[in-house]
């Protein structure tokens, strides 16, 4: 009896083990070089478990997508992963408890070991629990450069952000937008935050945000910066596109001079068939800082009161940290992987110098590490309107800046 006992639990366990689920994994990527890569993701948990992705793309970006996915889990209606940007983004789910600890599967496949740099790790940490999965190393810090644009107006492709401003009257007369800007509120803040990390410092930017540090957010140094948002805004005007992509796709067909954008561009790029170094140029740090911000995205996984759910979101999240995932990923994406120990060797001109900056050390946390959503979203108001009322003088725009700096959560 002892024996048929033992065999019918043995094949239960075995029967439960071999149920498969579908797997709703929600996110934002929906251009063609994000879709490219997401596909990625999906492939490998296709065929490495005996699991079915179940894609749950939402169309917009970040600020379109979040509020749908906080609210969906919220409402007890939770998908089965979904992506966020390594930071705050998710505290409020944390806190409520609606997001599960992932740190058993953390600690057993050795992510304290491989994710690099360990800033990333740390953003998924509270209080001593691992709550995300860390996919991919996005930085802010890059300025597109369309090579036949400048051709075009015959001036050299500059290697500075003064020599792009110096370059707008050329590509202007010769017909081209200097500086392609789409309408989303998040290119706007995030263009400025740029501008702070090349033109002031990363020490700045850490201050300010990270520190609430209003004298300094009142200083000569960030007035540079906004002089500079100035001179952007010239560049940009004219610029009626509205998604990010779009903007990126006005440097690929030499309607426009360059773009401000992360280095997921490269994304688009790759699908559009340009090649780095050739058609297009790229410079970190925009020329003049040569730094990387670690930012990126990472995959939070709901509490549900399914066992087949909760076990496909443990292979999920082994699955998304893997060499080989990590690699095909981070190709198609145009991101750095979270590991060290893969073999990049095909990557292209710009994500290596991407790697060399990192290998340094030249890195600073993400905005979205040291700002909540509040304060991002005020931020967001105030570049939206500055860059679209010329009216705005550089002095006023500084004002509010201080005023959201000091009343910062």
């Amino acid at each position: 009896m002892r024996k048929l006992a033992s065999l019918f639990a043995a094949t239960a366990l075995t029967s439960v083990s071999a149920q498969a689920a579908d797997l709703e994994v929600t996110h934002w990527w929906t251009s063609g070089g994000e879709a490219a890569a997401v596909a990625k993701f999906a492939e490998a948990f296709n065929a490495s478990t005996d699991n079915t992705w179940v894609d749950g793309a939402i169309a917009g970006s970040g600020g379109t997508a979040r509020p749908i996915i906080v609210s969906r889990i919220i409402g007890g209606d939770p998908m089965g992963a979904f992506q966020f940007n390594h930071g705050r983004q998710a505290e409020e789910l944390i806190e409520a408890g609606l997001l599960r600890d992932m740190t058993a599967v953390a600690e057993a496949e050795g992510w304290t070991d491989i994710v690099n740099p360990p800033s990333l790790l740390d953003a998924c940490t509270v209080d001593g629990k691992i709550y995300c999965a860390p996919v991919n190393i996005h930085s802010w810090q890059w300025l597109w450069l369309s090579n036949g644009a400048f051709e075009k107006a015959g001036v050299d492709v500059p290697t500075t952000w003064d020599e792009f401003v110096a370059a707008g009257p050329a590509l202007r007369e010769a017909g081209i937008q200097p500086l392609a800007l789409g309408g989303q509120p998040w290119q706007s803040s995030g263009l400025f935050n740029v501008l702070i990390v090349a033109l002031a410092g990363p020490d700045v930017l850490k201050s300010v945000y990270g520190d609430h540090d209003t004298d300094l957010a009142a200083g000569e140094e960030m007035a540079r910066v906004f002089k500079a948002a100035a001179d952007a805004r010239e560049m940009a005007e004219g610029s009626a596109v509205q998604d990010w992509n779009q903007a990126t796709n006005m440097v690929i067909t030499d309607t426009a001079g360059g773009q401000v954008m992360g280095d997921w561009a490269q994304g688009e790029f790759a699908v559009a068939g340009e090649t780095a170094g050739e058609d297009y140029s790229c410079l970190p740090g925009l020329g003049v800082n040569e730094v990387i911000s670690t930012g990126g995205d990472a995959f939070y996984f709901p509490v549900v009161d399914d066992p087949e759910i909760t076990a496909a979101q443990d292979e999920l999240a082994k699955v998304l940290l893997s060499p080989e995932t990590q690699v095909s990923f981070n190709l198609a994406k145009g991101s750095l992987p979270i590991r060290g120990d893969v073999n990049l060797d095909t990557a292209n001109d710009c994500m290596k110098k991407g790697l060399e900056i990192l290998a340094a050390g030249k890195t600073l946390p993400d905005v979205n590490m040291l700002n909540t959503e509040d304060t991002n979203n005020q931020l967001n108001d105030l570049f939206v309107e500055f860059f679209n009322d010329k009216s705005i003088t550089p002095e006023a725009a500084q004002e509010r800046f201080v005023s959201i700096i000091e009343n910062a959560d």
